[in-house]
């Protein structure tokens, strides 16, 4: 999916068409033996492509500092899923990554869409013939006052936490699918929580390959940007495979190097390194329980 999605990047000059949240679908969609998130497969293509095209929309039309933006999608896609009772929190990434890249192409949310749409398709042939567990929807279970607290919290906790690095124009200290892990982490039943060095661990595994295979094949020796994904794909699934974690965010930030400026893929590891670790401490010591 990421080799054919990179690929048509490639080859038709349009690189919003790339979506790193992806690979992260494909992981949760394809790869887990259970999906981890409540949501059945028309949720999934209707929040996607909402968050996708919200965030388009407020780069396109909201004249805000960066930070404002950033926020405004975030507590979008927290009303969204609340309203919707899901925790499909990928849609976080898919919201706030056009904003963070000034995208304002709407080759951006179509794609998000036909991708989320292939994502669904395949997870229904496989559950057709077998190959995974049929998918099925049970809404989340949670009060809405305790979720308008939880997202409050997680919005103002974000907001501080991005001050320094959005001020200082280090934005991907807090890169969207750092943002994703930091919701995730948030929630008390959450198996990434008991594990959360792991996590960092991914995280940075995947910046690190990610960028590493960028610049050495792709900059340095020509080979198409297609392939580089794809080999790094294989790589982070094999540390997935070894750890026993399939965390989706680990996906989604091993292919933002593909997108990101060259001068850049250097710092993008320690970057997100210190992301994920301040991330994670701040998750896990702030929600405690169920009605935090």
């Amino acid at each position: 999916m990421a080799l054919v999605m990179v690929g048509v990047a490639e080859l038709s000059g349009e690189n919003e068409i790339i979506f790193p949240e992806i690979c992260a679908l494909t992981i949760g969609a394809w790869i887990s033996e259970q999906q981890p998130w409540h949501s059945n497969k028309r949720r999934i293509f209707l929040l996607m492509t909402a968050a996708a095209l919200f965030g388009v929309l407020v780069t396109r039309y909201i004249n805000i500092p960066l930070i404002f933006q950033v926020c405004l999608c975030f507590g979008f896609t927290g009303f969204i899923l609340t309203a919707c009772r899901s925790n499909f929190v990928p849609i976080i990434s898919a919201c706030i990554l056009p904003v963070y890249l000034g995208t304002k192409s709407w080759i951006y949310p179509i794609s998000v869409s036909v991708m989320a749409l292939i994502i669904i398709i395949a997870q229904w042939l496989m559950e057709k013939y077998h190959l995974r567990p049929v998918n099925k929807f049970v809404p989340c279970e949670f009060d809405i006052k305790t979720q308008i607290i939880k997202w409050s919290k997680l919005l103002i906790t974000f907001a501080l936490l991005a001050l320094v690095p959005f001020k200082a124009h280090q934005i991907y200290f807090l890169a969207p699918p750092l943002i994703v892990m930091y919701t995730e982490l948030s929630n008390v039943n959450s198996p990434a929580r008991k594990k959360p060095q792991y996590i960092v661990f991914l995280m940075t595994f995947g910046a690190f390959i990610g960028c590493f295979l960028r610049y050495l094949l792709n900059i340095q020796f020509g080979i198409p940007l297609s392939v580089c994904t794809a080999l790094a794909c294989i790589v982070l699934f094999i540390a997935l495979y070894k750890v026993h974690i399939n965390f989706p965010p680990a996906g989604a930030i091993l292919l933002i190097p593909m997108i990101l400026p060259e001068e850049l893929l250097i710092r993008f590891p320690f970057e997100v390194f210190i992301g994920a670790l301040i991330l994670s401490i701040t998750a896990i010591c702030l929600f405690r329980s169920k009605n935090q």
